[in-house]
């Protein structure tokens, strides 16, 4: 794990620098609050920081105001390192937005422990947010994530000029397997074709359970003529998907609708979604158990 840290003393600075290191930490140094600040503005940047309460232009105490103003997805657990040592100096950084307090000159073994509190929060925190973008059926990316993952790949894609396609897809007749196996059982089937959808995506691809019975592929860097082929593969591995449920003799098979579209430069995500909803209605309209391109 990286650790960023903000200390204006160069012998300070040194002296944590190579107490991190020899645990094990990746170090982001920064030399001033200014510093510190422009590294905690980046994507990349650590989720753990070490900041000295002063320093000159930005202190430690304004960087925890400034950072716990803004409504960031990531949390930065931010630990205060200064020669401040009253009750009332530990109460106002703790106000300003930091998780901890280390006196200085500070003891190696309790700043240890204190990073590794640091770091037990910040697993914790991922893998709640990891549970929140997840279908819980599924495992699929729920519709909000997607979404999000949509969002960022048409913004990579107008910038790089790549191309992108999504197929949304419609199991047939789904209520019918509700209706004659139960509830328990359908459920059993959308587990059986996430999985299949979950085969036929690269590392890159994302799947996502749209609602209910649909789903939703996006495949970044696919042609359109590609995205057909990928289409009819997925058409034809669902129809061959078996789901085998207790006290049923036989497997229960479905057939799904297929509606495929691709990025044009114009598009938003709302625009390349409804190009590929119009796609799907249009098979469902077909007979279904088809693949159908917007535009064509």
């Amino acid at each position: 794990m990286e650790v960023l840290i903000a200390d204006d003393d160069a012998l300070s600075r040194r002296i944590l620098q190579d107490v991190l290191v020899t645990w094990g930490y990746q170090v982001k140094v920064t030399k001033n609050g200014h510093e510190a600040w422009e590294a905690l503005q980046r994507e990349d940047t650590p989720s753990l920081a070490i900041l000295d309460w002063m320093m000159p232009g930005l202190d430690g105490v304004e960087i925890c105001k400034l950072l716990r103003q803004q409504a960031k997805d990531r949390y930065t657990y931010i630990i205060l390192l200064t020669s401040r040592y009253r009750p009332e100096d530990i109460v106002q950084g703790l106000e300003a937005g930091a998780d901890d307090y280390i006196i200085k000159p500070f003891n190696p073994e309790e700043l240890k422990y204190r990073l590794k509190i640091g770091q037990r929060i910040i697993d914790l925190e991922e893998r709640i947010l990891g549970l929140a973008r997840i279908d819980y059926l599924t495992g699929l990316l729920n519709r909000r994530a997607f979404m999000e993952r949509l969002e960022a790949e048409i913004s990579r894609s107008k910038r790089e000029k790549t191309s992108l396609g999504i197929i949304i897809i419609d199991l047939d007749f789904f209520k019918r397997v509700n209706d004659s196996y139960g509830h328990l059982a359908g459920d059993r089937v959308l587990q059986s074709v996430a999985r299949c959808l979950q085969q036929s995506c690269r590392r890159y691809d994302f799947a996502g359970r749209y609602g209910g019975e649909e789903f939703i592929l996006g495949f970044p860097g696919v042609t359109k003529e590609g995205i057909q082929d990928i289409a009819f593969r997925i058409r034809k591995s669902i129809s061959q998907c078996k789901t085998i449920c207790t006290g049923q003799q036989e497997p229960i098979t479905v057939t799904a609708s297929l509606g495929v579209a691709c990025m044009e430069d114009h598009f938003d995500a709302d625009q390349l979604i409804s190009a590929a909803d119009d796609a799907l209605y249009q098979a469902k309209r077909e007979g279904r158990d088809k693949v159908v391109m917007a535009g064509s």
